[in-house]
């Protein structure tokens, strides 16, 4: 791939964020980014291609169609105080100073979690993804170097959803699409969504399973240790992913590209526990075209965000290095800053390993030129 230099002083985009709201304290001074040059990720000699498949943004345009709303919650809040102007500020300069610290050459710009408005009415809902994904799209064409779109749909209205995905890949160049981990209560492998994950495999783009914490436990994750995140979030993914698995969905779709976020939760680690139950309690798990736990290896992809280099290897071996690729969960602070280096403190990994987390997987989930 052809990549041009990053240039400082380049313009940014508006509308569009990059610190999503209660992220003010990122602009503080510990966060502020020096002029240093873009680092660049080389093994045995080779010059990497890094991909990050797992950032975030915030459309601010969006506000004025739901500020009025009851249902925006802890949004409203910002809505209301100075805070909203200061994270409302356009701020690419920022970004890319970061990734180019980092190591990143790429990043697959998604939403916060938070802008997925599935209480909307489906007229609300059309202005609103329109708005979310012309804003990504925007931002991806100025930077075609470092930026590609991950853009949403109204998961709440299936028709709808599978209108705007076509729209968004064949008119805004959007190489994916994130979805949370469940709608209103409706699993993800609901029969009512067949036709979403229809259109998904007949285009061939990537859909990213990023949770939204674990709706149906709140009650039990709360107290100190911010358990509906550090709990709810892998809980809400691994349940995702076994719905998936064992309600057919991957057997009536099998050419999806899906990745789930922070490593696929607890699932890679617990796996063998899925293929159990189909062997020896099949009156309670009925027969999947193959074991629970091919799935992860043959069908499904994972970001790297599981933090220590013990975890990261052990999820390499349980779904192999190819099905792995990078994720910083930027900007947040249960993200990882050193998710390159992550990767490159694994012990034992082949250089042909090295190049597909950091780069080259994702790359060909995105339709991303890779060199070499």
């Amino acid at each position: 791939m052809k990549r041009r230099e990053f240039v400082r002083g380049i313009s940014s985009v508006a509308g569009i964020g990059f610190v999503p709201c209660g992220m003010a304290a990122m602009f503080g001074p510990e966060h502020e980014h020096n002029s240093g040059a873009r680092r660049r990720i080389v093994v045995n000699g080779k010059r990497m291609l890094t991909v990050d498949i797992h950032c975030h943004s915030y459309v601010h345009d969006v506000w004025p169609l739901i500020s009025e709303s009851e249902e925006i919650g802890y949004l409203r809040p910002l809505l209301n105080s100075p805070v909203r102007e200061k994270i409302a500020i356009p701020n690419v300069e920022f970004r890319l100073a970061q990734m180019d610290q980092q190591g990143i050459d790429v990043q697959a710009v998604s939403l916060h979690v938070g802008q997925y408005h599935h209480w909307a009415e489906h007229d609300l809902a059309s202005q609103i993804v329109a708005i979310q994904n012309e804003k990504i799209a925007e931002l991806c064409a100025a930077h075609p170097d470092r930026f590609v779109g991950l853009g949403a749909v109204a998961l709440q209205h299936p028709e709808l959803a599978v209108s705007q995905m076509k729209h968004a890949v064949k008119n805004l160049d959007m190489r994916g699409f994130m979805i949370t981990g469940s709608v209103n209560g409706m699993e993800l492998s609901d029969p009512l969504l067949h036709p979403f994950w229809s259109a998904a495999e007949e285009l061939g783009t990537v859909i990213f399973i990023h949770p939204r914490n674990f709706p149906a436990g709140q009650s039990r994750l709360g107290g100190n240790g911010r358990l509906d995140n550090v709990i709810g979030n892998p809980l809400e993914t691994t349940i995702a992913l076994s719905h998936l698995i064992f309600e057919g969905t991957l057997d009536r779709f099998p050419g999806l590209k899906i990745c789930a976020a922070h490593g696929g939760g607890y699932l890679p680690s617990y796996s063998g526990r899925s293929d159990h139950c189909v062997e020896h309690a099949a009156k309670f798990c009925k027969a999947v075209a193959k074991l629970p736990s091919r799935y992860l290896k043959e069908q499904l992809y994972f970001d790297s965000l599981v933090y220590t280099t013990d975890i990261l290897d052990h999820l390499i071996s349980q779904v192999g290095h190819e099905r792995i690729v990078i994720g910083t969960d930027f900007p947040f602070e249960m993200g990882n800053t050193a998710a390159v280096d992550h990767v490159l403190s694994v012990p034992g990994l082949s250089s042909e390993a090295r190049e597909a987390i950091l780069g080259r997987t994702a790359a060909g989930l995105l339709g991303i030129d890779h060199p070499g």
